[in-house]
C-alpha cells in the first residue's frame, strides 16, 4: 500500500460529491483505495462542507450560533422543528446535512421577527 492523494467521490443525500486532495492509501497491484479512521472522518465532513456550499446551505457553525442566538438546546429546536432528537446534534457536528427544506426553516427563524415565537405557540 502506498500513500496517495486524489479526488475521490462521497455520497451525500444520494449525490456523489468530488472531494479534492483526500489522503488514502492505495494498492499499487490492484487500486484498492483504504483510508484510516482519520482520513475517513475528514472526507466524509469535506464532502458535506461541499455539498452545502453547492446548494448554499447554512454550515454547521451556522446552525449552532442561530441556536444559541435564540437560547435553544438542541433538543428544544429539534421539538420546535418536529425532529429527531439528535437531528440537530448531527448537523452542527457535520455528521449529516439538513436538508433544503429544513435550511429554508431555519433562516426564517434567523431572518424573520416573530418566527420564534410562532413555532413556540405551534410546538407539539
Amino acid at each position: 500500500m502506498e500513500t496517495a492523494r486524489g479526488t475521490v467521490p462521497f455520497p451525500v443525500n444520494s449525490e456523489e460529491i468530488a472531494v479534492p486532495n483526500v489522503r488514502h492509501l492505495r494498492c499499487a497491484r490492484c487500486d484498492e483505495v483504504v483510508f484510516s479512521l482519520s482520513d475517513a472522518r475528514r472526507l466524509r465532513e469535506d464532502a458535506i462542507d461541499l455539498y452545502r456550499k453547492r446548494y448554499d446551505l447554512l454550515t454547521s457553525g451556522e446552525i449552532r450560533a442561530l441556536r444559541r442566538r435564540l437560547r435553544l438546546t438542541q433538543g428544544e429546536l429539534a421539538r420546535l422543528l418536529r425532529l429527531g432528537a439528535s437531528t440537530i446534534s448531527r448537523w452542527e457536528a457535520g455528521r449529516n446535512v439538513q436538508t433544503g427544506a429544513m435550511d429554508v426553516l431555519l433562516r426564517l427563524l434567523r431572518d424573520l421577527p416573530g418566527s420564534l415565537a410562532y413555532l413556540k405557540r405551534r410546538a407539539a
